[in-house]
């Protein structure tokens, strides 16, 4: 991470990464595939927690808070130890139309396994898609925030605070009847 925000993402090499880093090319290409996946590394195996506890929420709680509860456990345990350099990378991101279009794929894969867990608790669809897709817009929106550092918040009390945001925002005045 430090290369890329010294030099750039273009311009740092596979080469340059893991010389920093005291591998060979062999050993780099044995853990990541390319270097856009070094930049999103952190997310690790987020897409299962965040699933699997979307599965476990009671099942009287709505779609949209049981995918925002699998979003706020990854967020306290995988995450949150991120929190320092997680505006350096976002500029690294911001800099590059290959990472952002990277990311924009990530974003799609996690609100499609978002999806297929409130799915597998029988929400119907478009409910599910909808959902998946307004909790994924949630959590890099209370990111967004998280990263600059002004709100000391947990990311999962900011993944809290936007949902209700959100909530509030849209709930807006019952139809005539």
């Amino acid at each position: 991470m430090a290369l890329f925000a010294e030099q750039g993402f273009e311009k740092t090499t596979v080469a340059q990464i893991a010389e920093r880093a005291g591998l060979n090319r062999r050993t780099f290409f044995h853990h990541f595939a390319d270097k856009r996946e070094v930049v999103f590394a952190g997310q690790g195996d987020s897409g299962e927690v965040i699933a699997a506890e979307i599965r476990a929420q009671p099942e009287d709680v709505d779609p949209l808070r049981a995918a925002t509860a699998g979003l706020r456990l990854a967020a306290d345990t995988i995450y949150e130890q991120y929190r320092k350099d997680a505006a350096k990378l976002d500029h690294i991101v911001a800099a590059s139309p290959e990472l952002q279009e990277r990311e924009l794929v990530k974003r799609a894969a996690l609100a499609d396994k978002i999806a297929t867990a409130l799915r597998d608790r029988r929400t119907a669809e478009p409910a599910a898609t909808i959902a998946a897709w307004t909790a994924v817009a949630v959590f890099f929106a209370a990111r967004n925030r998280w990263s600059q550092g002004a709100d000391r918040r947990s990311l999962a009390e900011l993944i809290e605070a936007t949902l209700e945001e959100f909530i509030s925002a849209t709930a807006g005045p019952p139809p005539p009847m």
